[in-house]
């Protein structure tokens, strides 16, 4: 695959740094929206993680002119009834953190057994072109909501969700690019682009 430009429909430089990671050696130069001129984030009312992330991708494509990669994910607990989900985000509110988000999950755990917190990571990403072309991937991860945090790698939810003996938090960023929601959905996308001749 020829290395091409993508412009990454996202602020948030943790999940950049993912992105990134897994894309560059297959061949993208991932730029950040803001350093593409890009000063809005363009509004998630999807009803799934796939309408959002094309939400992104399109709004990012057309301001720019440019191919746009756009990844929208989260966190379905079985026990909540795949909550929080598309709303991983906003769980514990608008301005909440990371932390104030896993403090809301535990608590809602508080008295469901080990046995029954099984959940999965889900991340749909799309890349749309100035021709209006896009192409979709979805990737999942299952795994266990832990009692407690453990670890202090990753963001997000990754401190207590674990698969197998430990959590995301625990991994080293090559054992999480494996295992994880992102790595499965981006190779899939990777498949599906060399199919297509990029």
């Amino acid at each position: 695959m020829k290395q091409m430009k993508m412009i990454l429909a996202s602020g948030n430089r943790k999940k950049l740094a993912e992105l990134s990671r897994i894309l560059e050696p297959m061949g993208f130069n991932v730029i950040p929206k803001d350093e593409a001129g890009v000063d809005f984030d363009p509004e998630e009312n999807g009803a799934t993680f796939a309408e959002n992330a094309k939400i992104k991708a399109e709004a990012i494509c057309k301001a720019v002119g440019e191919a746009a990669v756009a990844d929208d994910s989260g966190l379905c607990v079985d026990a909540l009834n795949g909550a929080p989900g598309i709303y991983s985000a906003r769980y514990a509110g608008e301005n909440a953190s990371d932390s104030d988000r896993i403090d809301k999950l535990l608590s809602e755990l508080a008295e469901v057994s080990a046995e029954n917190r099984t959940a999965r990571f889900v991340s749909a990403v799309c890349i749309c072109f100035p021709d209006g072309s896009m192409i979709e991937a979805e990737g999942v991860c299952e795994g266990m909501i832990a009692f407690e945090r453990r670890g202090n790698g990753g963001f997000g939810y990754d401190p207590v969700f674990l698969v197998g003996e430990k959590s995301f938090a625990e991994l080293s960023a090559e054992e999480k690019d494996a295992l994880s929601h992102r790595g499965k959905a981006l190779r899939a996308l990777q498949e599906k682009l060399e199919k297509a001749g990029f």
